[in-house]
């Protein structure tokens, strides 16, 4: 069987102006570390590596072409509600792996605090969505945007 490695370059997180550097001096193993807490079989090819310089960060994993989609064109609205709850549960579950129960629990409290801001936070990243969405049809009449359909 032939295997081909995939090594792509891994920047500083995005959360970095926020939640301070990283704990990892290796952009790479960081994002290695993240992907073993959250796949429960991880690739046996994963690892990390800096270049010669000591500039740029990498991760190497086994390169997996096989990404398949379902074909979601026809769907009802039940269909489509009901794969993106199983989508969002399946993400949840993998993130979930990543923290400690007992402590999150505990950090949380008891009241409603954590679950208002949840709530706020969504709502208004639902609102921001339609406003980029608006922005982004604007853009297309406008013919700032070209779109293209396939067939």
């Amino acid at each position: 069987m032939t295997r081909f490695l995939q090594v792509k370059q891994a920047n500083a997180s995005v959360l970095e102006p926020y939640a301070g550097r990283s704990l990892y001096q290796n952009h790479g193993q960081r994002v290695v570390a993240g992907q073993r807490l959250m796949q429960s079989a991880s690739d046996i090819f994963l690892g990390w590596t800096r270049s010669k310089d000591g500039s740029r960060d990498f991760y190497v994993r086994q390169l997996r072409d096989m990404k398949i989609s379902v074909i979601i064109e026809g769907w009802d609205v039940d269909m489509l509600r009901t794969y993106g709850k199983m989508c969002g549960r399946a993400l949840a579950h993998a993130h979930a792996r990543s923290g400690d129960a007992a402590m999150i629990s505990g950090y949380m409290g008891s009241s409603e605090t954590f679950d208002d801001a949840i709530c706020e936070f969504a709502t208004e990243y639902a609102d921001q969505n339609e406003r980029d969405y608006r922005a982004f049809l604007k853009a297309v009449r406008e013919g700032q945007v070209e779109v293209l359909v396939e067939p």
